[in-house]
């Protein structure tokens, strides 16, 4: 990789003009996206098992639902491959256009579809193939979006910058909930319709914002000095295949944690107590507004002591959160479920997603750094994707507790992914950066992570 000049360090240091410009339309398109995506979700957990999977055994048509929530993930690789191979070939800006055109129409969709009783079979298999095309999009959209704001930030405040787009996860989903929530007294189709359909109004909010974004300058730059490579999956995959396996090990704690806590418990709570699902979407959704300034506080608290510290105790806490999760949730008390959401989303999931985006970013150089993150993220997805159905699955064989182990199975996995990852963000490298604001040469940061 070609070295900047001392000027060229502390103008890159500073992060590009439109750093804070870039990192809001990404946080809003982010929050697009999971709006579109994560809202299969909560339909999953409420309505698709009785509207496509009808059932004499609801556990059965609710298991089948939540199938199908985790086949979209299987799409989620391709995705992730296809957009950073695009993304580190021609640049990071189209591929967030597409993919986000792309997930809008295919929602949209879904709030047109017909139901079993309308047309029988074919009404849950059109479902599945709408959801692989959202997993497609979803798939290429996350790299784009968090390695362009990544590569607008200041060198200092990358975890906090690029922990906006993740922001964006938890809005989405807290937008979702109030339309469902909205649209629950309705009692028929349009329940679980509009929430949909609204997303045509999303669309448009998205496309006006991100075809506003400048590319991002460290492509710019990889571009001018001919670094752009011929193919850079294959490269990545050849020379950073045990950086992928690290960030899929990390990324498994994080979504499939997530999805036990926001799809799986939400389902297990409305069977075995049906008067609390007004409660539980709630709970869900203070616990994600909450988790919105936690996520970027998380990337912030990344900056100050590095971001190996903060996930090492987030993975612990996952752990230790297992049976109390499902203890203090068994009977039923709004104010007891309110205290777990906002533990597992609002502490835990917000503490691991805040510290991810300068993370895996700084585990690769810049013309591989969206193919590596993108597929090593999306693998792991893939797997999460099937949380809820999995942990459905060990309760409805061995009661609560096997959700339970399967969420601190999640966070020891998680365990190993810290322990064998090395720190991107040293004491070392704070004073080395604040060196070179000061005038003090330096070699660049930004390229000093290596493929191992």
């Amino acid at each position: 990789m070609s070295q900047l000049t001392l000027q060229e360090q502390r103008t890159a240091a500073l992060g590009s003009p439109g750093k804070l410009k870039t990192a809001i339309a990404a946080g809003i398109g982010a929050m697009i996206e999971n709006y579109d995506f994560l809202a299969f979700g909560t339909a999953s957990a409420l309505y698709f098992g009785a509207v496509f999977f009808p059932s004499t055994d609801p556990t059965v048509g609710t298991l089948l639902a939540f199938l199908t929530f985790g086949i979209g993930f299987l799409a989620r690789p391709l995705g992730g491959a296809l957009g950073g191979y695009f993304g580190d070939k021609f640049g990071r800006k189209p591929v967030l256009v597409t993919s986000l055109l792309v997930m809008g129409s295919a929602t949209f969709v879904i709030g047109l579809l017909p139901t079993y009783s309308q047309i029988g079979i074919a009404a849950p298999l059109i479902l599945v193939a709408v959801r692989l095309i959202q997993g497609l999009a979803y798939g290429a959209e996350w790299g784009g979006a968090v390695m362009m704001t990544f590569e607008h930030a200041p060198w200092r405040s990358k975890g906090g910058y690029a922990a906006v787009p993740q922001a964006g996860s938890p809005t989405g989903i807290a937008l979702a909930t109030v339309v469902f929530l909205a649209c629950a007294q309705l009692g028929n189709d349009w329940a679980w319709r509009i929430p949909f359909l609204a997303s045509a109004v999303l669309i448009g909010v998205g496309l006006f914002v991100r075809l506003k974004l400048e590319e991002s300058p460290d492509f710019e730059r990889a571009k001018a000095s001919g670094e752009i490579l011929k193919n850079p999956l294959t490269e990545v995959v050849r020379k950073g295949w045990r950086t992928i396996l690290r960030i899929i090990a990390l990324r498994i704690v994080e979504s499939c944690g997530y999805y036990i806590v926001a799809t799986f418990l939400l389902a297990n709570i409305n069977a075995n107590h049906p008067d609390a699902k007004q409660s539980t979407l709630l709970a869900l959704l203070i616990a994600c507004l909450v988790a919105i300034p936690a996520v970027i506080g998380s990337g912030m608290l990344s900056d100050r002591i590095g971001r190996k510290k903060v996930y090492f105790v987030a993975t612990l806490a996952t752990i230790a959160f297992g049976i109390p999760m499902f203890v203090l949730t068994n009977g039923g008390d709004p104010a007891l479920i309110m205290v777990v959401y906002l533990i597992g989303i609002s502490l835990i999931w917000a503490s691991l997603a805040g510290v991810q985006g300068a993370w895996f970013g700084e585990l690769f150089p810049t013309n591989t750094r969206n193919s590596g993150v993108s597929l090593g993220y999306q693998l792991a997805s893939s797997i999460s994707g099937f949380a809820p159905f999995l942990a459905g699955t060990l309760a409805a064989t061995f009661g609560w507790i096997g959700g339970s182990v399967f969420y601190m199975s999640i966070g020891a996995i998680g365990l190993i992914g810290v322990l064998v990852t090395r720190e991107t963000w040293t004491k070392r490298d704070r004073d080395r950066v604040s060196e070179l604001l000061s005038g003090e040469p330096l070699t660049n940061t930004t390229e000093r992570a290596n493929i191992s």
